[in-house]
């Protein structure tokens, strides 16, 4: 039995219906474009051959491949059969099992499309389609079943009668061939149906004429199925992943008090211990430590990173800063840009002022530094180790405050020093 695995993965199209100039699956979940969840699908398979058709915007939509993906251009968007007969020449030399993946369904996991895989190659069938059942299949194909039972064709919605339309089964858009029974297939579809485009779908009612053996997977969770066509489904869709992150922070010790306020955005690492609470968004690519306490009502940027026993909330901003362990931002401050050593208490109501209108300036508080109430960091600033400022101080750019000296006022100047 021949296991090489090519997939293609069809990400052509604009998306009218999600009413932007963006390609549809460039629209970001949880801090990353919906494509790359499918990418990361195809790279757990370890396929032998991955293509993807492009067209709207393709320049754009190229930029989120890697270099062993192979592009077709599809000029014409005229059908998801059309779409995979022009990725076929890069096929030419392939034999196997070839996949067919959207660009636009984030969902699928890697155990659905490995039983689906193992089920068609297993049975030697020509295609293997993924399908579902669901109670109210509006707006999805209907599967047509022999007498006995076996997949015949799909039925296209705008495309059925009423006894079709009554079918509670559906197709997800999942589905396997076989390679040289695909590539048979392909040359005889024709756009004989309402939209004059090319299905794909057309194929396996092709193949049953041909008595070759046609399978289907039954899908248990239709919400992996889910194709992202609007901005409704999109935020179905970011929904169930952030549901998918946070289960698994918890499961690995993290607690959130409240997952459902809870916004972690993909490539977030959290220690274990660390206690989340609630209406906490969290940016892609920030690190935080074990045994941290987080939030309630914090935003943590991209670029942010926590050392172990870290206490950050309760109205807090921290952008693209780190802050030691054992450091304390309790109250109402914006930090950005800041190098913060360990044990730092930060005062309720400080900011540091980053930006002087060109660029983007650092604030470095060194460790035991005890910050203020209300204080003002203008930067670039220093503030040494175990040096303290006033309530209310404004240290203008430039300033540096040594080691164990203490400051206040506007603009703040030394009171005494610890030595």
């Amino acid at each position: 039995m021949n296991k090489k695995l090519a997939v293609i993965i069809l990400a052509a199209g604009k998306g009218t219906r999600m009413k932007s100039e963006m390609p549809k699956v460039l629209h970001g979940i949880c801090g990353r474009p919906m494509l790359e969840y499918v990418l990361d699908l195809v790279q757990g398979l370890k396929a032998d051959k991955v293509i993807a058709v492009l067209g709207y915007k393709y320049k754009e939509v190229s930029k989120t491949l890697k270099n062993n993906i192979g592009v077709v251009i599809q000029k014409e968007i005229n059908g998801t059969g059309s779409a995979v007969k022009q990725a076929m020449p890069l096929l030419s030399n392939f034999k196997g099992t070839v996949l067919v993946l959207y660009g636009d369904t984030p969902l699928l996991k890697k155990e659905t499309i490995k039983k689906l895989l193992e089920h068609h190659q297993k049975n030697n069938f020509a295609v293997t389609l993924l399908t579902a059942n669901i109670e109210k299949p509006k707006g999805y194909g209907r599967i047509i079943r022999d007498k006995y039972g076996v997949l015949s064709k799909i039925i296209e919605e705008k495309d059925g009668d009423e006894f079709e339309l009554d079918i509670k089964e559906i197709n997800t858009g999942i589905v396997c061939f076989n390679k040289n029974s695909l590539s048979a297939a392909l040359k005889q579809i024709k756009p004989d149906n309402r939209k004059k485009e090319y299905y794909l779908t057309d194929c396996i009612d092709i193949l049953y004429k041909k008595n070759e053996l046609t399978g289907t997977v039954v899908l248990e969770d239709i919400n992996e199925a889910l194709g992202v066509n609007s901005k409704v489904d999109l935020a179905k869709a970011y929904s169930i992943i952030q549901k998918r992150i946070n289960e698994k922070f918890m499961e690995d010790g993290v607690t959130l008090v409240d997952p459902a306020s809870t916004f972690v955005n993909y490539g977030t690492k959290i220690g274990q211990d660390t206690v989340i609470y609630p209406f906490t968004v969290i940016d892609k690519n920030v690190k935080i430590g074990e045994r941290c306490s987080i939030g309630p009502f914090i935003h943590l940027r991209e670029g942010t990173s926590l050392d172990n026993d870290v206490t950050v909330g309760n109205f807090l901003e921290v952008n693209r800063s780190k802050l030691g362990s054992k450091t304390i931002a309790k109250h109402f401050c914006y930090i950005g840009d800041a190098l913060i050593g360990r044990g730092v208490n930060i005062g309720a109501g400080t900011v540091t002022a980053n930006f002087d209108g060109k660029n983007k300036n650092t604030t470095v508080i060194q460790d035991n530094a005890f910050i203020g109430s209300d204080s003002i960091l203008v930067a670039p600033v220093k503030v040494g180790k175990g040096a303290k400022t006033g309530a209310g101080s404004v240290l203008v750019r430039n300033s540096i405050i040594k080691d164990g000296q203490v400051v206040a006022g506007v603009p703040a100047k030394p009171l005494k020093s610890s030595r």
